[in-house]
């Protein structure tokens, strides 16, 4: 297969624009790691795991699917580093400055981008919410709907 910056990986001539590949750039705080995603986002859901609120430092992380061999770190930095949070998961992050970029499984075909590093974020509206039971008390979570809403089951009170 071509790499992302080969121009044969580019759409043939005379095709439409429709028919191109959707491509969008992300990067970290400083501008040091950038990178490039193709395909159509999938699956952008927010996550309030201990792993993803501590790395974050906040309630939760929009995380964004990409397919895995769409993605090309294109900035002065090349690829981010890598810490594994799982013996099979990696989380990619700015030297620099510590912005978390990515998060890779082994086992998956796709890549998950952190939301808010995307310059794009059109149809990046999280869909769901993993661990919302773990998310603050005091967090409102009006974007993602409630996975038993969802299953149509009436669990009892819940906690928004």
């Amino acid at each position: 297969m071509p790499s992302l910056s080969d121009p044969a990986a580019a759409p043939a001539a005379g095709t439409t624009p429709e028919a191109a590949v959707e491509s969008r750039t992300g990067r970290c705080q400083c501008g040091d790691i950038v990178y490039r995603v193709e395909g159509i986002p999938d699956d952008p859901h927010l996550c309030s795991c201990r792993h993803e609120t501590r790395i974050s430092g906040g309630p939760a992380v929009l995380w964004v699917g990409f397919r895995k061999d769409g993605l090309a770190w294109i900035g002065p930095g090349g690829e981010p580093t890598w810490y594994s949070t799982w013996p099979t998961l990696r989380r990619g992050f700015c030297p620099r400055c510590g912005t978390h970029l990515v998060s890779v499984a082994e086992d998956s075909s796709m890549v998950m981008v952190t939301g808010f590093s995307l310059d794009d974020l059109s149809d990046t509206d999280p869909v769901g919410h993993s661990y919302r039971e773990e998310a603050p008390l005091w967090m409102t979570i009006a974007l993602a709907p409630d996975p038993a809403a969802l299953r149509g089951a009436d669990e009892g009170t819940t906690r928004r």
